[in-house]
């Protein structure tokens, strides 16, 4: 139901001639032609299969039901230049059908309504009443000026001082309405889809009754303005300024919303994380999706009331809190870029009754794996559950859903990876102490990741152990030990290399398995004081794109150098001679 549901009144359609080239367009119509015969009445006579009736210049002074009442089929009605008084459009009321009427250039001074929204041509034209005295609601549709040389201003005027609850002008190519010159009945303005601008409105009085005011698909581009379009509406609960171009750089204008808005919709605009900033500080459900807002500022002003916030298609890189929100139930943050939600956000928002934070690029990881089992404790608060959370990330788990992703708890908790891997060494100690020198299989040990394999394979791997000088690598898809568990593999290659090759690419950091690696890795190296790690830069890698929870990459990328992979053919020559270099200082013989 739409937000004036609740008020009960009788509608007449209306739609001025003036405004409308809506022609009649009958196939196969049987046309009655009764015009110009000096009849008084309307003719018994006329077939009941009529479609077209003409019974214009002629002299007939009222209209019954009973005269039309046969007339079922009946689509086009022409009565112009006629001597009828009042009109009720009751005495249409079985005539379904009747798309186009005709009743300019009468005596017409009362007019009683009843809803006709089948009418798409209605003419009143030169007759003598005022107003539409019982009418409420009047709603103008796909309007089309087909009369430019009038005077526009009077036709806004004639609009603007109307005596009704309900007002609709859409899809009119309308640039502008005039505020009232005393206070308005309207309690219902919806001009979507039109071209009004700013200027709407503004230093308005009048509109003190106004409750909805929809203005949405037209040309605001200020938040401000609109803001204080509304400050005067000391009644109005409901604002849709959707699908405009409206931006808002703060903190160079303040806002100023009327205090009685409780729900505004800002959906589809150039709106930022700025727009916390200009926002009305009673509003209860507010709709921000499809802007360009990338995370909620934590010192946004708090909106007590706010029970319903719609964030969904924006750049969201996280969940936000309810720092400011003490009230929130519903939250929709479908299809932005969140990567791993965060996993108190039920306890910094003990209200909320219903996430909605399906459709984003999940990356599977440990971290996930936490948001996964909160979603078991919430009782069933995620929305969508479990057909909307489906991973993105890393690619060989891209499709599946959340609810079926596990890692062992070895994988995911590293004090306990750190035990295991200086248990095993200690173990292999133990076992084989004498044989500990010649443990050393492999001149490097290659980590990387899979949508990196094809540079690997078909670069790194055959010009390293072809040719003269040829040294040999340690792979998973061949060195890996069927049987054993795949932390167990990494410490047994690792621990058998003299050195260990990372491919770092954005790819790089988005592979769960490699971060291992390198974490143990890493731990080789200062477990034994040697300089055993070799970084090949494959492609740039931004800051931010690195987690911070991978301090150990950005410390090493900050201290260590590192070989960059040239584009340019003529380079790689070169880089191919300093990285045997580098695996020629941690001894060992060639193949």
């Amino acid at each position: 139901m739409g937000p004036f549901s609740n008020i009960q009144v009788f509608a007449c359609v209306c739609t001025f001639l003036l405004w409308n080239n809506i022609q009649p367009s009958v196939e196969n119509e049987f046309i009655a032609n009764y015009s110009s015969r000096l009849l008084t009445n309307v003719p018994k006579t006329i077939p009941v299969r009529t479609q077209v009736l003409d019974l214009s210049h002629n002299r007939i002074s009222g209209l019954s039901t009973s005269e039309f009442i046969s007339l079922s089929d009946l689509q086009v009605l022409n009565l112009s230049h006629n001597l009828i008084t009042e009109l009720d459009f009751g005495v249409f009321f079985f005539n379904q059908d009747l798309e186009h009427l005709d009743l300019s250039h009468n005596n017409i001074l009362k007019v009683y309504c009843l809803t006709l929204a089948y009418l798409r041509h209605l003419d009143l034209s030169f007759n003598k009443f005022s107003a539409l005295g019982s009418m409420k609601v009047l709603t103008l549709e796909h309007v089309r000026n087909k009369v430019y040389y009038f005077n526009q201003e009077l036709l806004y005027r004639q609009f603007s001082e109307m005596p009704l609850a309900s007002l609709t002008i859409f899809d009119a190519s309308m640039p502008h309405m005039l505020c009232p010159n005393r206070t308005s009945s309207f309690q219902y303005l919806n001009f979507s889809h039109n071209a009004l601008t700013d200027e709407l409105f503004q230093n308005c009085g009048t509109l003190t009754d106004l409750k909805f005011l929809i203005l949405q698909r037209n040309k605001f581009e200020s938040l401000p303005k609109v803001s204080f379009m509304t400050s005067g509406m000391k009644s109005l609960k409901f604002l849709d300024v959707s699908s405009n171009l409206l931006s808002y750089d703060a903190p160079a204008e303040r806002c100023r919303w009327a205090e009685s808005l409780s729900e505004l919709d800002l959906s589809s605009n150039q709106l930022t994380d700025a727009v916390f900033e200009c926002l009305p500080v009673n509003v209860q459900k507010l709709d921000l999706q499809n802007n360009q807002i990338t995370s909620v500022p934590r010192r946004t002003a708090e909106l007590k009331s706010l029970r319903e916030l719609n964030l969904a298609s924006n750049r969201l890189a996280d969940l936000p809190g309810c720092g400011g929100f003490p009230s929130l139930e519903f939250l929709n943050v479908e299809m932005n870029l969140i990567l791993t939600p965060l996993v108190d956000f039920f306890e910094s928002c003990p209200r909320v009754r219903e996430l909605q934070g399906g459709h984003n690029p999940f990356k599977c990881s440990c971290e996930l794996q936490a948001f996964v089992r909160l979603e078991r404790r919430s009782g069933g608060k995620l929305f969508g559950w479990p057909g909307a959370y489906v991973c993105e990330y890393p690619e060989e788990l891209r499709g599946r859903r959340l609810e079926d992703f596990h890692l062992a708890e070895l994988a995911c908790n590293t004090t306990l990876l750190l035990v295991t891997w200086t248990q095993t060494k200690r173990r292999a100690w133990h076992d084989q102490p004498e044989e500990q020198e010649g443990v050393l299989q492999f001149h490097a040990f290659i980590s990387y990741s899979e949508r990196d394999a094809p540079w690997v394979k078909n670069e790194l791997m055959p010009n390293l152990e072809r040719g003269e000088g040829c040294v040999q690598l340690c792979q998973h898809e061949r060195n890996f030990i069927p049987g054993k568990s795949i932390v167990e593999n990494i410490i047994t290659c690792i621990e058998k290399s003299y050195r260990s090759i990372f491919v770092l690419s954005p790819n790089f950091v988005q592979s769960e398995w490699c971060h291992y690696e390198l974490y143990f890795a890493h731990h080789k190296l200062f477990s034994e004081t040697s300089n055993s790690l070799i970084l090949i830069l494959l492609e740039p890698i931004p800051p931010y794109v690195i987690p911070a929870r991978y301090h150990k990459l950005k410390a090493l990328m900050a201290k260590r150098t590192y070989l960059e992979w040239p584009k340019e053919k003529s380079k790689q020559a070169l880089f191919w001679a300093n990285l045997r270099a580098a695996i020629n200082l941690a001894g060992g013989q060639r193949c």
